[in-house]
């Protein structure tokens, strides 16, 4: 088995990226599918890992790089196409001798979510569950890396504009799901046919988030409340697609009625390590916070 490859897709993104990172340190062949040669792909393929180039929506595409392929694992950012994505890369793995994909779903999916890409995230672990390979489906929590892309820094100050209300969640970084998705790719015989829920070690509400964030960032750091229709219209502002403020406002929803909140050990369990508490994340990404104090001693 470890002579073929195990191929990852979404491999420039930030789990994509550290699953790539985090096979080739367990001395892994690893190809790598990406959508186009740039600069995050050139560094992959420094790394040790094989570059292939395609669209998941693109049968022969999926089909060439998943040769000789026995385990993968796949993700399809939130657009328009999940299912049919899904159904292609199943497809194309039944044809190509494919055992294993650990799946990245969403703790929000199921057959009653009213968000669309909820929904379709649900249909899709269905797909896998059908298709001849084993599957692992694993539902995250909101990643950790949503803090500093909804940071804003006003007026010396710190400030996360969320539509969350009194909801609550223990975010989990990208870099601990990265070492679930290895070590299941490594060893997965005690985990095909399961669904997992990811959460970080600590349950927090945003009030505790921020107070968190402060702490390590030497600056106040506050969560201002929005309501959701305003959340949906700074989206629009910006650029974001449709689909995305469809997703985004249900699932602030959900977030509020508790659907994103709970923790357990299970990361612990499968990778012999703790997750990153908020603080720890802070700490380790501060340079990706505006404004941040310096460094604590």
């Amino acid at each position: 088995m470890n002579d073929n490859p195990i191929l990852v897709t979404g491999a420039t993104g930030k789990t994509g990226a550290q699953v790539v990172g985090d096979l080739l340190d367990r001395g892994r062949r690893v190809r790598a599918l990406v959508h186009r040669d740039d600069d995050r792909s050139a560094w992959l393929a420094k790394q040790g890992a094989e570059i292939v180039t395609g669209d998941l929506l693109d049968i022969d595409a999926v089909a060439h790089a998943l040769a000789d392929v026995r385990r993968a694992y796949f993700v399809y950012p939130i657009r328009p196409g999940l299912v049919e994505a899904t159904t292609t890369f199943a497809q194309a793995g039944a044809e190509s001798g494919l055992e294993l994909v650990v799946n990245m779903s969403q703790i929000s999916a199921r057959r009653t979510a009213k968000s669309d890409a909820a929904r379709q995230h649900w249909l899709s672990e269905r797909v896998f569950d059908w298709a001849p390979a084993g599957a692992v489906h694993l539902r995250p929590t909101f990643f950790a890396e949503w803090l500093p892309v909804n940071w804003r820094f006003i007026d010396g100050s710190g400030v996360l504009p969320l539509p969350f209300g009194e909801g609550r969640h223990a975010p989990i970084a990208a870099a601990d799901q990265a070492r679930v998705i290895a070590a299941i790719l490594v060893s997965p015989d005690d985990h095909v046919g399961h669904t997992y829920p990811l959460y970080g070690p600590v349950e927090l509400n945003h009030h505790e988030i921020a107070a968190a964030m402060s702490k390590e960032l030497g600056v106040p750091v506050r969560y201002d409340p929005i309501e959701i229709d305003a959340f949906a219209e700074t989206l629009r502002k910006a650029g974001s697609p449709e689909h995305l403020i469809q997703h985004l406002s249900e699932v602030a929803l959900d977030y509020r009625n508790g659907v994103f909140a709970g923790t357990d050990d299970l990361i612990e369990q499968i990778t012999g390590r703790k997750p990153q508490t908020v603080e720890q994340y802070v700490r380790t990404n501060r340079d990706l916070f505006t404004g941040a104090g310096p460094a604590n001693g």
